[in-house]
């Protein structure tokens, strides 16, 4: 177990994002034992003239400003990067402000040769600074792959990056092979889920007021909304499909892409976009979902992604109906379907056979996926490496 240890992890998101990322429920967990150092992402998606990136800007600017600040027991530092990465100039600049910055902080917090714990390949400027004694490379998203961002910049500090790590861990089957490629030291480690609180949505206790408010049966989706992950097209065909339904979005739309057009969703009469609730209120959301939803287009960026809903859905006994999304092929408890037909006919499966019974089945079996287990794991195979040398 990681216990007295200092870590800085450098992260892909805001400590305080709207809904909480893999890091996140990492970090809050390890900060218990541990020091812990959060640097906010870097910023690899090229800013738009878009409120939401604009905001995003200043109140960068105005972090950027500040020592590090301590939420939910993690010291947080926004560093003042310049978020152009494709430009030779800014990563020149930025191999010298990101080492200063992040080293100044560890001196500050009495950090001596810590864990690095990668989530952005980019942390590899930070190695010779901080002289680690792991590194651990958390390959969770195919990142070049995003819109916006410097994908040729990103394969390139993934390959430097995977030469120095002491282990790898991938979260999708297709990011470990490429993993593998890289490395010899690659872990294949799905994304789960705080399944505990998940489960409380089958505990009595309120439903969600907009999600209550919509007539029965009822589909619902839980995440950002955009049409990089989306399959716009089949979910209005199954909308159209199944017109006694209603279909929940329960989310921010165009969050990490803020011009993503979601309009045709909005046109359809029994598709409701709810904007975006905490994590902690999302039992509340799904003790009212008659099937939990993931509609993903099938793409090079999905070809790597394994969505945390998937074990939040079934840790809340809820049915689940995906597209073919690679990572989640062969998992358990998911009924799959390639068009909006299919995904039609297996709602209206999922939905009719259901019982409570199926439903504690579920959640029960759904249990062993949590992250307190997964980080159980981790700390297992990192305590199986050899510390370096001071």
């Amino acid at each position: 177990m990681l216990e007295g240890e200092d870590i800085v992890c450098v992260g892909t998101a805001d400590w305080r994002a709207e809904g909480w990322t893999n890091q996140h429920h990492l970090m809050v967990r390890l900060a218990r034992r541990n020091r812990v150092l959060f640097v906010e992402s870097l910023g690899l998606r090229r800013p738009q003239l878009a409120g939401r990136d604009l905001r995003r800007l200043l109140r960068r600017l105005r972090a950027g400003l500040r020592p590090a600040q301590v939420h939910d027991g993690v010291h947080v530092l926004s560093p003042l990067v310049i978020p152009f990465h494709s430009s030779r100039l800014a990563r020149a600049a930025n191999a010298r402000i990101l080492p200063w910055l992040v080293g100044r902080q560890a001196r500050k917090l009495g950090m001596r040769n810590p864990v690095l714990w990668a989530y952005a390949p980019q942390s590899e400027l930070l190695i010779e600074t901080l002289a680690p004694s792991r590194v651990l490379y958390h390959c969770v998203d195919d990142l070049a792959a995003q819109k916006g961002v410097d994908g040729d910049g990103v394969r390139s500090a993934e390959e430097r990056i995977a030469r120095r790590a002491s282990v790898i861990l991938a979260s999708a089957p297709a990011l470990v092979e490429r993993m593998r490629t890289l490395s010899d030291h690659v872990v294949a480690a799905p994304n789960v889920a705080d399944t505990a609180l998940f489960a409380t949505a089958l505990e009595p206790g309120q439903v969600d007021p907009a999600i209550a408010a919509l007539p029965s049966p009822r589909a619902v989706f839980t995440g950002a909304i955009v049409a990089t992950k989306l399959d716009v097209e089949l979910i209005v065909g199954v909308a159209r499909a199944l017109p006694d339904w209603s279909f929940a979005f329960v989310g921010t739309a165009g969050l990490g892409d803020p011009n993503s057009d979601v309009s045709a969703l909005e046109r359809e009469p029994n598709i409701h976009l709810l904007g975006s609730r905490t994590y902690a209120q999302l039992p509340s959301v799904l003790r009212g979902a008659d099937v939990g939803v993931i509609p993903y287009a099938i793409n090079d960026l999905t070809a790597s992604v394994f969505p945390m809903k998937v074990y939040e859905y079934l840790a809340a006994g809820v049915p689940v109906v995906s597209t073919l999304l690679p990572a989640l092929l062969g998992e358990e408890g998911i009924e799959f379907a390639a068009d909006a037909s299919a995904f039609a006919a297996a709602l209206e499966r999922a939905a009719g056979r259901d019982t409570a019974p199926r439903r504690a089945a579920r959640s029960h079996a759904a249990a062993r996926h949590s992250w307190d287990a997964r980080l159980d794991e981790i700390e297992a195979i990192l305590n199986e490496q050899e510390p370096a040398s001071a």
